[in-house]
């Protein structure tokens, strides 16, 4: 049974500030109000099991933690409303995704509507991504799949569903944003990038306080570098959004080593661009060879080494947030790795990314990768030992070293002095006042695998 929270319903809903992109620095986000927006989740697609009680506790567990968003599928069979016929839309699914919708506003949780997935009409091989009720003999508009995305009935199809997600839901202040299809290239007929330039004008039309935004798959060949550029630069396309994982099968060897090192990468990549928006790592994780199955180590991370670098590198990267895992199920669920968000929010707490202007820079000293964000009053720093890995601790079964009497030396970030300095230990959930040498060196407490610094400029 679905169960409605009328007190949420949309004649409440202007109430709440909406998330935009900030007017102060274009790379992150803000509310409306002008209330800093740091989005710290995850995908949580569906609910397990078709009950939508599953999915509340993961929602609650997450608000617990400090979480504030989370990114779902409303193509998932659980929330798709055109599941009958093409161009039909069932209204008790909408009633569930307002139920959706009423519990993340009660937590202070902004959802990311992710309206479409499927990659073919029935002549793929992968029957989860097939949607055959739009081929013409079944009464939809296209007689295959690249006719469904370049046909001006199949176009037209999809600006009337736009339309009518628009006048169901208006500007909800919990969408975080609407994104129009989950990595669309793919899908292996058609021009997917034309199609996606047609309908961004019809989707902010449809929700113009809404961020809007579409995806691409996992950022792990050469091949797809030019692809994600158009995307990033691509008018009407608010968020520059990357999806990574660590990936054996990859053929970008990145993929295939330390999580924060891949993590990091893919945000340097769309920075490099120069897009002039909010980038995120949207998707990452981990997986088995060319993402044939979840990542068999993941039983063996019941301390969320991956969880860790995935949320924490993106940030400290230049991204406008935390990355935002997969495996929201078979990994974070599982093990209990929700606290995770709870260290990352505390680690973050207070900071505001538009007025701070931060400058990512990342500089290797001694066994340490040191991601630095210099802002105009304070620094961030995030200490990652290189010593310990997903290998050394999943693989071979190694506890991670621990770092001891280590002197940091701000001169390589060009800060010119230190009034005071604390560290977050987020694997310890404490925080402790830093040394402050002459000169500025600080002398770092006993660590292991990252400490987070933060300093407050002269």
């Amino acid at each position: 049974m679905v169960l409605l929270a009328p007190e949420f319903s949309r004649a409440a809903a202007p109430a709440a500030a909406l998330v935009r992109v900030s007017p102060r620095d274009a790379r992150y986000f803000e509310l409306t109000d002008g209330t800093p927006y740091i989005p710290i989740g995850l995908n949580m697609i569906a609910p397990p099991g078709n009950r939508f009680e599953g999915m509340a506790e993961w929602m609650d567990e997450l608000a617990k933690q400090g979480g504030n968003f989370i990114r779902v599928w409303l193509s998932n069979p659980y929330f798709d409303v055109e599941h009958v016929r093409s161009g039909e839309y069932d209204e008790e699914k909408a009633r569930r995704i307002d139920e959706l919708l009423a519990h993340a506003a009660a937590r202070g949780i902004r959802v990311k509507m992710c309206m479409e997935h499927f990659r073919h009409l029935g002549e793929g091989t992968q029957r989860w991504a097939a949607k055959p009720l739009h081929l013409a003999q079944n009464g939809g508009p296209a007689t295959n799949t690249a006719h469904f995305f370049d046909g001006e009935a199949g176009r037209r199809q999809f600006q009337e569903k736009i339309g009518w997600y628009g006048r169901r839901f208006g500007t909800h202040p919990y969408v975080f944003g609407w994104e129009l299809w989950n990595e669309m290239n793919a899908i292996r007929a058609g021009d997917y990038m034309a199609w996606t330039e047609v309908m961004l004008p019809h989707l902010h039309r449809a929700f113009p306080s809404n961020l809007c935004m579409q995806s691409l798959g996992s950022f792990d060949t050469d091949g797809v570098r030019a692809h994600y550029r158009r995307l990033a630069l691509m008018p009407g396309n608010d968020v520059a959004q990357v999806h990574r994982y660590l990936d054996l099968g990859a053929r970008l060897t990145v993929c295939h080593g330390p999580v924060d090192v891949l993590a990091a990468d893919a945000v340097r990549e769309l920075l490099a661009v120069k897009p002039g928006k909010p980038v995120l790592l949207a998707e990452s994780g981990a997986v088995e060879p060319n993402h044939s199955g979840p990542f068999k180590l993941y039983g063996a991370d019941t301390n969320g080494v991956i969880l860790h670098d995935v949320l924490f590198a993106p940030f400290f990267a230049g991204a406008a947030g935390p990355g935002h895992i997969w495996h929201w199920d078979s990994y974070v669920a599982r093990n209990h790795l929700w606290f995770h968000f709870g260290r990352f929010a505390e680690a973050v707490k207070g900071v505001d990314p538009p007025a701070e202007g931060f400058e990512p820079q990342l500089v290797e000293v001694g066994p340490l990768r040191v991601y630095a964000l210099v802002g105009r009053r304070e620094v961030l720093l995030w200490c990652r030992d290189g010593r310990a890995t997903w290998q050394t601790e999943l693989q071979q079964g190694q506890a991670p070293p621990e770092v001891r009497d280590f002197r940091l030396s701000m001169q390589p970030f060009k800060i010119s002095g230190v009034a005071r300095a604390s560290a977050y230990d987020p694997w310890k959930n404490q925080t402790q006042a830093v040394e402050v040498k002459t000169g500025g060196e600080l002398v770092l407490p006993p660590f292991q695998r990252s400490l987070v610094v933060r300093i407050l400029r002269k």
